[in-house]
């Protein structure tokens, strides 16, 4: 990814000492239909540069392009304005912030005598330091390869060379190419095997959590929202919260209880971004699978940021495309209103007391946290009705599990065991009956 395949993956930053010096670009090109003005962009690509350790990155800007050169992305007049801009700032590493082919990005690094990655190979570079679960760290390596197998021939300029087989290794005339694309293929056949039983063992875990069946809560969002410090202020959890793109990777649940008594189970997911690539968007399917049984949807927000709603729009699209059934409630968190002030201040706390769907507040103060939680619980506890049981003197484990639940009203001993009289929900009395 930031090495070439005979490079130490990790090298540039092994240590603080030696910091690699990036620089960021922002192509803009003026037939884009992007939603983003592109000093948006750049600032968020210079964010995920940061999310990234081990880099200093040195200077950043946004390249407007009339036309895409098919060999080197840039015209030659930018191009060298742009190499002389490298050598000035002794930068070894060059981030641009949208696709780059394989062509452009070995005559890229040619000409300029640096590394160079896509928005893709970044973002695949933050994910492979953050992935911490099994499976987290397999989908990476699954991209990683995906990734790789398109750019292999920036990593060999002897292809016309040919090498002969025995036929069990490769034919005769195969070219060095093929032969390192098949044992990437082989590499990820494994590695999708070992996904497999990972994925299994995670569809058990889900197949016992249906038996329990607490209702799941998805807190979704753009990446850097504030998911993970709501998750926090919810939980009493102390999952890594930081102002930084990709704070969360592998999803992270808890159970917490609601003013009622209802038990629910709070999912925390990967943030979204936009052109997230496309091999991370099959690869991290399964880490959101939550988000496809969740009982209700948190849609957090950033209401501080000036892309806030491009971003709500690239969040809504990624939904989409999983399949998330509409029907199921979603409400919109607006967070971070700590940050703002003023009459827009004053707009999204109006805007939030004339809807049932939309929370403005503050996951870092606690600011109105309150009123999201009292319509979590409206909106996931359901009617309850009186029922009086006779639970037999021998049975004490369903008794306990009666007191455990909090639905006990009244309990009177009778001659054949405990006349115990519960307000419950239908989803409670099930449960009863199945134990």
């Amino acid at each position: 990814m930031i090495t070439d395949n005979d490079t130490p993956r990790g090298a540039p930053h092994e240590t603080e000492a030696a910091l690699t010096r990036a620089y960021v670009l922002h192509p803009d090109l003026k037939a884009s239909q992007s939603r983003r003005l592109p000093e948006h962009g750049l600032a968020e690509a210079v964010a995920l540069a940061a999310a990234l350790p081990g880099l200093d990155v040195v200077g950043a800007e946004v390249v407007r392009i009339s036309k895409v050169a098919p060999g080197t992305l840039f015209g030659s007049g930018k191009m060298d304005e742009l190499g002389a801009r490298m050598k000035a700032e002794e930068v070894s590493l060059v981030l641009v912030d949208g696709p780059v082919s394989p062509v452009q990005q070995r005559n890229l690094e040619k000409e300029w005598g640096v590394k160079l990655l896509d928005r893709t190979g970044l973002i695949l570079e933050i994910f492979a330091d953050r992935a911490r679960t099994r499976e987290g760290v397999l989908q990476v390596e699954l991209a990683a390869l995906s990734y790789q197998r398109t750019r292999l021939v920036r990593a060999w300029t002897h292809l016309e060379r040919q090498r002969g087989g025995l036929g069990f290794v490769g034919g005769p005339g195969e070219t060095q190419i093929e032969a390192d694309r098949r044992a990437i293929d082989e590499q990820m056949i494994r590695i999708r095997r070992q996904l497999e039983k990972v994925v299994r063992t995670r569809e058990l875990h889900r197949a016992a959590r249906r038996k329990v069946p607490f209702p799941v809560v998805a807190l979704v969002g753009y990446t850097n929202a504030g998911k993970s410090s709501l998750f926090n202020r919810m939980t009493g959890a102390e999952v890594l919260a930081k102002d930084m793109l990709f704070a969360t990777l592998d999803p992270t649940m808890r159970a917490v209880e609601l003013p009622t008594g209802l038990k629910i189970i709070l999912s925390d997911t990967v943030g979204f971004i936009s052109d997230l690539p496309t091999q991370l968007v099959a690869a991290f399917r399964a880490t959101l699978e939550e988000v496809l049984e969740a009982d209700l949807i948190l849609h957090v927000r950033d209401i501080a940021h000036p892309e806030s709603a491009e971003q709500a729009a690239d969040v809504g699209d990624i939904l989409n495309s999983l399949g998330v059934d509409p029907a199921v409630p979603m409400f919109e968190v607006w967070n971070k209103t700590d940050l703002v002030e003023g009459p827009a201040r004053v707009a999204i706390l109006e805007r939030g007391a004339q809807s049932e769907h939309v929370f403005p507040l503050s996951a870092l103060t606690g600011e109105n946290v309150l009123p999201l939680i009292e319509a979590m619980t409206r909106a996931l506890d359901e009617d309850r009705t009186q029922e009086t049981l006779t639970v037999p003197f021998a049975d004490g484990r369903r008794r306990a599990w009666l007191h455990e639940e909090g639905v006990v009203e009244a309990e009177t001993p009778v001659e054949d065991g405990h006349s115990i009289a519960v307000l419950w929900t239908a989803r409670q009395r099930a449960r009863f009956h199945d134990l």
